[in-house]
């Protein structure tokens, strides 16, 4: 491979792990994700060690997330115990993946977290001396979770249309 074939590819994998970590996902999970994406043949656990520059342990804790995820397939071999893995091409397959994993987790733990902790403001209400920090805390927590539960219902009903699309286009042409 030719000298600036290698820097892009490498570029490209430094800036899809920085993207990952953004997102809150490990940085070695975008790596193996950007060589997974960028290989025209399906991968080994050993041939993203070496390429995605991760440990063992790493691409196989890593491999595991990202087939949850949807993002990357294990592809299987007649006749070879390894397993190969190909990435999903599908963009929005991947971010509608993301999303609903995140809204799952992350998302209830922080809109609970908020609602928790409004609760435990309104339960004190007549034993607090602090009138004053009190209500400022529940107007800014109850914005907060405002805008969660926002959010919340808008990613839900962006999966639900999209699911709902998918359905349609499925109807559409299983008919002809």
């Amino acid at each position: 491979m030719d000298d600036h074939v290698i820097e892009a590819r490498d570029h490209f994998i430094q800036g899809i792990s920085r993207i990952s970590s953004f997102w809150g996902f490990p940085k070695a999970m975008g790596a193996i994700f950007a060589v997974t994406y960028l290989s025209a043949e399906p991968v080994t656990l050993d041939e993203l060690v070496k390429e995605a520059g991760v440990s063992k342990g790493a691409v196989s804790t890593n491999i595991r997330n990202l087939e949850r995820l949807g993002v990357v397939h294990k592809k299987l071999k007649v006749g070879d115990r390894k397993d190969y893995y190909v990435a999903e091409t599908d963009f929005w397959k991947i971010a509608k993946g993301i999303l609903r994993e995140r809204e799952k987790n992350e998302f209830d733990l922080a809109i609970r977290s908020v609602g928790e902790s409004l609760e435990l403001l309104n339960s004190e209400v007549d034993q607090t001396t602090d009138v004053e920090t009190s209500a400022f805390y529940k107007e800014r927590m109850l914005a907060l979770k405002k805008f969660f539960d926002s959010l919340d219902n808008l990613v839900a009903t962006l999966l639900v249309i999209d699911d709902l699309k998918s359905n349609v286009v499925k109807t559409m042409f299983s008919k002809n």
